[in-house]
């Protein structure tokens, strides 16, 4: 079996600039890797998962029950692994992946309060994606903590990344669901040991610099580097 590292976190967290940043080292040292990028836009796999951050199933993300929403998701990363990724991970091959199993456990367990409702929904997705499906745990997962009221300012001017425009999705235009969101994956990365990336220190927001080379020492680490 091969490698799986995971660059998670809310939205406007800086997932896909830490993703290219590791990329970029791991060629420099001449490590070779595949990636992918969840939701995969470019696969008809995404169909459903299009259909419901553009609103065709209701203009709010919790319209949308997170079982339901989940399988889209699910589905998606299930075909994308089968054929592009499978057979290159199980003969050792290391893959980078933004965002992952990992990002239904922080978005769809985020519309869940009780803890108690959280859990059994989080062992109900485990056991999809992992279980039922077949896909591989992550080797380590990079979750990236940046404070709600900074991603919303990040997320300003920000291209949305399936229709390229500036118009939000459900999730990006819905602030009560950011926060909840935030407030799971604050939660979720302890109970899944997720390698937790403080992304500032008191109200300054750190470099993407610094907060790259801290997550490239623990993939070094990992790789036995």
């Amino acid at each position: 079996m091969g490698n799986l590292f995971v660059i998670d976190g809310t939205d406007g967290s800086g997932k896909q600039t830490q993703f290219e940043k590791l990329k970029e080292s791991l060629t420099n040292d001449g490590i070779e890797f595949k990636t992918i990028a969840f939701p995969n836009y470019d696969s008809p796999s995404s169909s459903l998962v299009k259909m419901y951050l553009s609103g065709e199933f209701g203009e709010n993300a919790k319209d949308v029950s997170p079982y339901i929403a989940s399988t889209f998701y699910a589905a998606d990363r299930y075909a994308t692994f089968k054929k592009d990724l499978e057979e290159y991970y199980n003969n050792g091959g290391l893959i980078l992946a933004d965002r992952y199993t990992t990002a239904n456990m922080v978005h769809q367990a985020g519309k869940i309060s009780d803890s108690a409702e959280r859990n059994k929904f989080m062992e109900w997705l485990f056991d999809l994606e992992f279980n039922i499906y077949g896909l591989p745990k992550p080797s380590r997962v990079f979750f990236l903590n940046m404070p709600p009221e900074k991603t919303m300012e990040l997320m300003k001017n920000r291209e949305n990344k399936f229709s390229h425009t500036d118009v939000k999705d459900i999730h990006e235009r819905d602030k009560s669901h950011l926060i909840d969101s935030y407030n799971a994956a604050c939660s979720v990365a302890k109970d899944y040991d997720w390698y937790e990336v403080k992304c500032c220190v008191g109200d300054k927001i750190r470099t993407i610099e610094d907060i790259h080379a801290e997550i490239y020492k623990e993939v070094k680490k990992v790789l036995g580097k």
